[in-house]
């Protein structure tokens, strides 16, 4: 069911060679980024007609209109579950607590008597938020994108999901609940890549948005790549991955059941334990076989995925050795299971978000842990952080200089302007000492 990589005996080399020798998804966004760009500039020049299109085309609903009635949002709520609400609720409470932690304030840095610098960070102005609406209902991508964006101060927060045949063109009701516990009430039937344009270009029911982020399938980065540039964005998602770093003291049915958690979202899913533990490798492919067939989605996503090239085991000499393979790999979902895993995962250096223990699975994460589920995937932890407040925050300089504190520096800006054959640069300071510039300290 799983296929087995042996990195045991010789030295693991370093860099992009041992990340090559380790299991990832094919996900090809440059080449879906051809055929997104006719959709997307099909939305520019159209609008909505070209959304109620694509609509039929792709979801198989006509639209009568794109933006989603308040009253169907409201509607949504009131036949929520009430177990599914509750669940909800604290999961939007967990989530506030920790991306409230995350507000920046602004600091002033007294650089030299009467020359100072201040920080200021000011939230970005609009944005569009994705729901997917594929092979599962995501009310969860809901709150942990639009939680961050509110404790950002964000004043203008839309969000789309594809509309769904089953619901009258609308997007799942529970996608539409969500937004209404969270107070989104501008909500578009909108999916794909035809959401990131309306988004990226603005139509006659939508005004454009500065930044659009969120979750989604191929056709959803490829929009995103196409389109920055002109909006901001929070990263081109791909399949989703687990990777478990784990020894001879994790239990092997917690592992298979972590495993098979993330298996679950999408054939392309990765599912990666790195072990050296040759018994646990045995034991938990003995634990797959069963707690697979007892679950649900198995023929079209959870085999497919266990089975494909980016999911395997991977056997390494040591603890030692297995961090450096979980470094390389750059999981969007990393957890230690292993002796000691707390100073473990301090030593880890590229993840998404890092789980400790026995008790703090990836699904955790994903509802009700109070992070954010919003994680770079295809090794680009090695780079870019989950979703958070600071990504809807924009950092600002304030330079706020006395002319004798400019007097102090003058002779260096003017001497680094002219070393830069930059003489007008040198001039603008001149200018301000009558062309004469002085000696400074």
């Amino acid at each position: 069911m799983i296929s087995r990589i042996d990195l045991r005996g010789d030295a693991l080399p370093e860099g992009p060679a041992l990340r090559d020798l380790l299991p990832r998804a094919d996900f090809d966004v440059q080449a879906a980024l051809e055929k997104v760009r006719p959709i997307c500039e099909d939305v520019h020049h159209r609008g909505d007609a070209a959304l109620i299109d694509f609509a039929e085309k792709f979801d198989g609903v006509r639209l009568e209109s794109v933006r989603v009635p308040a009253q169907a949002l409201a509607d949504a709520l009131a036949g929520l579950d009430a177990d599914v609400r509750a669940a909800l609720e604290e999961s939007i409470r967990r989530a506030r607590l920790v991306h409230r932690a995350q507000r920046r304030t602004a600091h002033t840095t007294q650089v030299v008597p009467g020359g100072a610098v201040t920080e200021k960070w000011v939230p970005v102005e609009r944005v569009g938020l994705y729901a997917p609406g594929g092979r599962s209902v995501y009310p969860s991508s809901v709150i942990m994108n639009a939680v961050p964006a509110q404790e950002a101060g964000v004043e203008s927060i839309a969000l789309a999901s594809p509309p769904q045949a089953d619901f009258g063109g609308l997007p799942h009701p529970t996608i539409l609940a969500a937004c209404a516990l969270l107070g989104v009430d501008e909500v578009y039937a909108a999916g794909g890549a035809t959401a990131v344009a309306m988004f990226a270009y603005g139509t006659e029911s939508c005004p454009p948005a500065n930044m659009v982020t969120g979750p989604g399938n191929i056709w959803v980065a490829a929009a995103k790549r196409y389109f920055t540039g002109r909006i901001g964005i929070d990263t081109e998602a791909g399949p989703t991955e687990i990777a478990i770093l784990a020894d001879d003291t994790a239990d092997p049915a917690h592992v298979a059941a972590d495993l098979i958690s993330q298996a679950e979202h999408d054939p392309l899913a990765a599912a990666v334990l790195v072990t050296d533990s040759p018994d646990l490798a045995d034991a938990v492919e003995k634990e797959l076989e069963p707690q697979v067939a007892a679950t649900k989605h198995v023929d079209d996503r959870i085999r497919p995925a266990l089975a494909g090239r980016q999911s395997a085991i991977v056997l390494v000499d040591g603890v030692e050795e297995g961090l450096k393979v979980v470094d390389a790999y750059g999981a969007e979902h990393l957890e230690i299971q292993t002796a000691d895993a707390t100073a473990v995962a301090d030593r880890v250096r590229n993840a998404g978000a890092i789980f400790i223990g026995p008790w703090a699975p990836v699904s955790l994460g994903d509802y009700a842990a109070g992070s954010n589920h919003v994680l770079p995937t295809g090794g680009c932890a090695c780079h870019s952080s989950g979703l958070s407040v600071q990504s809807f925050l924009r950092g600002i300089h304030i330079v706020d200089y006395t002319k004798d504190a400019l007097a102090e520096v003058a002779h260096h800006v003017v001497t680094l302007a002219e070393a830069e054959d930059l003489p007008a640069h040198g001039a603008a300071v001149k200018a301000r000492f009558g062309w004469k510039v002085p000696e400074g300290k």
